[in-house]
């Protein structure tokens, strides 16, 4: 990063940098169909770890285009796990407030009862018209017109 002149928290978390490269440099390349895959577990505090690797997670992104078209990863179902994430996350972001992912006790509660194994996939309508009509603006493509330039 310094390489580069980038501007970085020297206390920021190594996944937060690594999101940083990837985001500046890796993802506007990424112009044929494209699976990342492996993730970070600090940007990641949902997903559930990799076995024999704790400080990675089972997510991937589907680029396409230099954008990201989708996300996916496996849930977290360990309540203990997860309370720890919330706390890891809560120390480390009383400095970066954008990424604040306070304490959710109602859903600590309901995942103690049980939470099965479970996973979730995320692909936005807009990106996909995005890629369909090779517009580079999502505005251009969004179906709310108050978030359009009046002309």
């Amino acid at each position: 990063m310094r390489a580069h002149d980038m501007q970085f928290d020297p206390k920021a978390p190594r996944g937060k940098l690594i999101e940083s490269l990837l985001n500046d440099y890796l993802e506007p390349t990424l112009i044929q169909p494209t699976f990342l895959y492996d993730y970070p577990r600090d940007i990641s505090p949902l997903a559930k770890s990799k076995p024999g690797n704790p400080q990675m997670v089972e997510r991937f992104e589907g680029f396409v285009a230099g954008m990201e078209l989708c996300n996916a990863f496996t849930e977290l179902n360990d309540p203990l796990d997860q309370e720890r994430r919330f706390l890891e996350m809560g120390a480390i972001t009383q400095r970066m407030i954008e990424e604040r992912h306070p304490m959710d006790e109602d859903y600590l509660r309901a995942m103690r009862y049980g939470m099965p194994p479970s996973g979730g996939f995320g692909m936005g309508v807009d990106r996909l018209a995005m890629l369909m009509s090779d517009c580079a603006n999502i505005r251009e493509v969004i179906l709310f017109p108050h978030l359009r330039k009046e002309e």
